[in-house]
């Protein structure tokens, strides 16, 4: 019986969590660009949308200025080094960064960050449209174990996880309602 709740997926943060999170996101984003008009938000599908434009009303209050910066959303799915190892098909979205990357300086931005893998895929679907000028990398929740030299510029959370756990962030229209969960990785078991 106690193993079945220990599979139970458990609330590790709440919605005032996540906007601390996003708010900490915003404060370092402003330490390191003090004048943020010129940035580019690219979130990754389908964790960095929404994550991305709370991030940027965060910023524009922050920054105490209304800012309305060039956002887009990259799909890593064609750039995937996993392919033979899914048990299931990754859903294809389209990339719709409707601004040019070249020379600009753009924040990529994901809810979860794990092994790096997603990242490193990220970046290449985005330097597959130009060249930055840089790349920063603002993740809501750190869980560890990476597998690739990469590491965010921004954390709103930390997490420490086991390999075998899943960290699922549900955001919603409705902020109150934001939650992170925990829970055993089905497709690990």
């Amino acid at each position: 019986m106690q193993s079945a709740s220990l599979n139970q997926p458990r609330p590790v943060f709440d919605s005032r969590d996540i906007a601390r999170g996003i708010n900490e996101i915003a404060q370092g984003l402003l330490r390191r660009h003090p004048d943020p008009g010129g940035l580019g938000l690219v979130g990754i599908h389908t964790g960095g949308d929404l994550l991305l434009r709370r991030i940027e009303a965060a910023l524009s209050q922050a920054s105490g200025a209304s800012l309305n910066l060039d956002k887009g959303l990259v799909d890593i799915a064609f750039y995937r080094d996993d392919w033979t190892r899914l048990s299931q098909v990754p859903k294809l979205n389209d990339t719709v960064i409707n601004f040019s990357v070249e020379g600009r300086r753009l924040v990529l931005i994901d809810d979860v960050i794990f092994t790096g893998r997603t990242v490193r895929s990220a970046l290449e679907a985005i330097f597959s449209l130009g060249r930055p000028a840089s790349v920063d990398l603002a993740v809501l929740v750190d869980r560890g174990h990476r597998e690739l030299p990469l590491q965010p510029d921004y954390t709103g959370l930390s997490l420490i996880t086991q390999r075998s756990e899943s960290v699922n962030v549900f955001l919603f229209p409705d902020a109150g309602q934001d939650h992170v969960l925990l829970e055993a990785d089905k497709y690990r078991e």
